[in-house]
């Protein structure tokens, strides 16, 4: 798959590159894909959700009057989950939601969620950016030269670049990650990837070798 490399006025700069047929054509796989989400959204969950039982709350232990005898229902203490106040039953306890997943399974959900942004010739592939200080201003300028503004765009750099990364933080619409750390969640929630074209020699070069 061959895409001209633009630069960042939105034009052709001339050059080309090959993006391997290997990560980004084959046939997608859905329900590893919907694995690696499940997985990432987890993750993202603190769990710390908390309620006391009746063992936990505030309240006397003394029983409320004898067992038998009075006519009425058996009552143990005040901290009774039938009373207002008292303890909950079974209720939720701090725990973590993360699921493990091969290493293999989630190579495969990144390799299809690429296949179908480049069935979907929604991948653009820019020429390095370089700002000599952090340049919000210029990165919205950018995405408008790449029609891109309106859009959700995932921005891949091949290595951190701190005046990149500083100007593209306060974009709303506009997120950057290492090619190192992209993962199924932020590809599908873009509507548009954009990668630099060393980036895209990256890919060549880790499928060749």
């Amino acid at each position: 798959m061959q895409l001209e490399v633009l630069n960042i006025q939105g034009q052709k700069t001339g050059r080309t590159v090959e993006l391997p047929e290997e990560i980004f054509g084959i046939e997608p796989n859905d329900h590893v894909m919907y694995l690696a989400v499940k997985q990432y959204m987890g993750a993202q969950r603190q769990g710390t959700h908390k309620v006391k039982t009746r063992a936990e709350v505030k309240g006397s232990s003394k029983k409320l009057h004898k067992q038998k005898g009075t006519g009425g229902a058996r009552k143990g203490n005040l901290r009774n989950p039938l009373y207002k106040g008292g303890g909950t039953i079974f209720g939720p306890k701090p725990h973590g939601y993360d699921t493990k997943l091969n290493r293999k399974v989630k190579d495969l959900a990144k390799i299809s969620a690429l296949t179908y942004k480049a069935r979907e010739s929604a991948i653009i592939v820019l020429e390095d950016m370089n700002f000599a200080a952090p340049k919000t201003k210029e990165v919205i300028t950018a995405m408008k030269n790449l029609n891109v503004a309106n859009k959700k765009t995932l921005l891949i750099l091949p290595e951190y670049n701190d005046n990149v990364y500083l100007s593209t933080r306060n974009v709303p619409n506009i997120a950057s990650t290492l090619l190192a750390d992209i993962n199924t969640y932020d590809i599908m929630n873009a509507e548009v990837l954009v990668i630099t074209e060393n980036t895209a020699k990256i890919f060549s070069e880790n499928e060749e070798a």
